[in-house]
């Protein structure tokens, strides 16, 4: 599901990696030759048949291929020696019986979308899987059927309302049509639906992913001009899995809410569409000429619309329950078989998904089999490992949410983190998670080495960090990154997780840590994204030829697998927490600052143009709403919490770098008993505002970036959207958290200092 692996890897470096200098010192001759093998096991080879045999058919949920590149799985994780079983969920997935969408007037009245993708020539697997992939679909959109008046509204986002509404142009009762990005495809619709829209197309712009950024599919690796993205639009924003069984797992015998009891299904019928379809019915409006912001690359003049044209939308879905297949193997751990590393990867997709999930789910198959020669071998890992192939994602994080909240008291008793990956491609490594993790990712980043430039990969992570700072229009943030990176005795920094992949419900539902691990930057999958061109000739020529960075992430993930199921010591450093989130509650305050700020000039304006309004109040279009004053907003919980949390982990840290080489077996497995469920003291049972699955004070996806992440949400979304009282109530809340983790990790100095 997660584009941003591909659409803004070198900005992901900005959330990359330790470089030579800040490298731990060598492992253990043991540790070295466990890793040396598993590189010698790991075949790139044998990673693209593999995925040339995963991505033969249409992978989407309930599809044939789907449960048999399960069962195919579940056959080599035993060959392999690993104790494997399927779990199945039973979820609620529509798919599409019927589609429309027309013009009924205006200029091209008459005209019919394809809403089917054309084969390419000399690209087989289009050939074969247009008859049964799906069309153009969104999932958990409303089933309607709806004649109205078109309005183009650019991404769709709140901003691009507020244009509108200056403009004076309404959305409520037409059919609006927005293109991709800038915000994730499910806000789209659902703010359409809360402007009172009564339909929704989404087309991807060639500005965005088509020919103004690379030649076309074949020739080159952007959206031809009959491709389409799919996907899902459920409200992940407020839980994502089933949409009938928010907090539980989604078996046979599960209370389940009606379809019209969940809050996550939209009400209004939605279609995405091909560029060249959406050429046509852009071509058709009229009314005033689209912003500059506004402005795609079709050759067209962009206008708002809003009158004139008039479009024909209907869908109709099977609402019936489908079935999900998660792949779940084991290797037991010798002396702490209750803690476990888990790692997880999906393998459905929206068609075949060659890139977006499955070079992802072939590193997985390759550490897996690596791993499991090694304990054929003799090696058998101290703690255990959990190796999961995940159904059920592209809909809304389906199969892993369902088996997370059916194992949740396990999970929570036993997981000492989650190590996710998705679609992977040729370029830069990336990693974002839980940053007492921060350290550990580095050391691992700086010992795999990159096998284009025969650095490390975080060396070359770091390198391409300093060239975007140095470009023209570079954001401060990467600036400053850019800066400290600068520094050889400092980490790089990890970046935040959000959500749009299956680290969600262990972070953000059950408060286990998770890093999300990738690279990409260089290989181009965006054009394909979601499409029935994201196969085995597109990824084997585009996306990573020669299925290098495939393997180099089986490299790297298998690393961080051995290292934490075998290490004697916790690998985590809490100071890099600490300081993390001093940083984002540096952030709230600055925003808080600049939102009081904003409130008072809007005042000013609006008084200052009172007597335009006076005279005629049609101008009110034009200016901006007055806000409510903002009043002071009281941080000294939290700026309490932070300086304890930097204390204890300061303490916590000196004291395992002194000490812990000398601690007895009972010490550790003391220390071990107290750190496991400190991540889960970040939990707050009341949740986000308006969103109570989401009880990650520190970490949790926006209400209006989708995949994007908010850190410290409740009191971040809570300021920006001007919800005072919230923003009183989850400082107190996010700064009782905060203390918990902190007198989790005095506990933990207690037993390291033998009190």
């Amino acid at each position: 599901m997660s584009r941003r692996v591909h659409l803004a890897a070198l900005m992901s470096a900005c959330a990359l990696v330790s470089l030579g200098a800040a490298k731990a010192a060598p492992p253990p001759a043991s540790q070295g030759d466990l890793e040396a093998r598993l590189d010698a096991q790991i075949d790139p080879a044998e990673m693209g048949r593999w995925l040339k045999q995963l991505a033969y058919e249409p992978n989407h949920v309930g599809s044939p291929h789907d449960k048999a590149n399960a069962e195919w799985i579940l056959a080599q994780l035993k060959s392999w020696g690993w104790d494997a079983h399927i779990e199945e969920f039973s979820v609620l997935y529509p798919t599409p019986i019927s589609e429309t969408l027309e013009l009924t007037s205006g200029p091209g009245a008459g005209f019919k979308a394809t809403l089917q993708e054309p084969p390419i020539p000399g690209d087989e697997s289009s050939l074969r899987a247009q008859a049964t992939a799906l069309p153009a679909y969104v999932a958990y959109q409303g089933d309607g059927d709806v004649t109205a008046p078109l309005v183009y509204v650019n991404y769709g986002m709140p901003a691009d309302y507020d244009a509108l509404q200056r403009a004076g142009i309404s959305v409520k009762g037409k059919i609006v049509i927005a293109r991709y990005g800038a915000g994730w495809r499910g806000l789209k619709p659902k703010l359409a639906q809360d402007h009172g829209a009564a339909g929704c197309i989404i087309y991807s712009d060639p500005h965005d992913d088509g020919y103004a950024v690379d030649d076309v599919y074949p020739k080159g690796a952007s959206r031809p001009p009959h491709g389409f993205q799919r996907g899902s639009v459920a409200d992940m924003t407020l839980y994502p899995g089933d949409p009938l069984t928010p907090g539980i797992g989604a078996t046979k015998d599960a209370k389940r809410l009606t379809r019209e009891e969940a809050q996550t299904i939209l009400k209004i019928p939605t279609l995405p569409i091909s560029y060249a379809d959406a050429q046509v019915l852009l071509q058709a409006l009229d009314g005033p000429v689209a912003p500059a912001s506004f402005r795609g690359s079709l050759p067209i003049t962009y206008h708002l619309g809003g009158d004139g044209a008039q479009a024909h939308i209907a869908v109709k879905s099977d609402w019936a329950m489908k079935p999900l297949y998660d792949v779940i193997g084991t290797l037991k751990g010798r002396e702490q078989p209750d803690e476990w590393i888990v790692r997880g990867n999906h393998h459905d997709g929206w068609v075949m998904g060659a890139s977006d999930p499955l070079s992802g789910q072939v590193a997985l198959l390759a550490e897996a089999k690596a791993l499991g020669g090694l304990e054929k071998a003799g090696w058998r890992p101290k703690r255990t490992i959990v190796y999961t192939s995940w159904d059920g994602e592209e809909p809304m994080l389906l199969g892993s949410t369902e088996w997370a909240e059916t194992h949740a008291a396990e999970l929570k008793a036993k997981a000492l983190v989650y190590i996710n990956s998705d679609g992977n491609g040729r370029g830069f490594f990336r990693a974002e998670g839980s940053h007492d993790f921060q350290h550990f990712v580095n050391q691992v980043a700086a010992d795999v080495k990159d096998p284009e430039t025969g650095v490390s990969v975080g060396q070359r992570a770091r390198a391409a960090l300093a060239v975007r700072a140095a470009e023209p229009g570079a954001s401060e943030e990467t600036k400053a990154l850019a800066k400290a990176a600068s520094d050889p005795a400092k980490d790089m920094l990890i970046g935040p997780l959000g959500s749009g992949s299956d680290y969600s419900s262990f972070l953000q539902h059950l408060g286990l840590a998770a890093i999300d691990v990738g690279y990409g930057g260089e290989g181009e999958s965006g054009g394909v994204y979601h499409s029935l061109y994201d196969d085995y000739e597109h990824h084997s020529r585009f996306v990573d030829p020669g299925f290098a960075y495939d393997a180099t992430l089986a490299r790297t993930v298998g690393r961080m697998v051995i290292r934490l199921a075998d290490a004697d010591l916790p690998v985590q450093r809490y100071g890099d927490f600490a300081d993390t989130v001093g940083r984002y509650l540096d952030e709230v305050k600055k925003l808080d600052t600049a939102k009081r700020e904003e409130a008072v000039a809007q005042a000013k304006l609006l008084a200052a143009n009172a007597y335009r309004l006076a005279d005629d109040p049609t101008q009110a279009h034009g200016l901006p709403t007055a806000f409510e004053a903002s009043p002071p907003l009281a941080f000294g919980p939290m700026e309490a919490a932070v300086t304890r949390l930097k204390a204890s982990a300061t303490a916590f840290d000196q004291a395992l770098a002194a000490k812990g080489a000398s601690l007895g077996k009972g010490q550790r497995d003391q220390l071990d008993a107290a750190l496991r469920p400190l991540d889960q003291s970040l939990l707050r049972s009341e949740g986000l505002p308006g969103r109570p699955w989401y009880m990650n004070m520190i970490y949790a996806p926006g209400r209006f970036t989708g995949y994007g992440a908010k850190t410290l949400p409740g009191i971040r979304e809570a300021i920006e959207e001007r919800r005072f009282a919230d923003a009183a109530a989850y400082v107190a809340l996010t700064a009782q958290a905060l203390n918990a983790y902190s007198a989790g990790l005095d506990q933990a100095a207690a037993i390291v200092n033998g009190r």
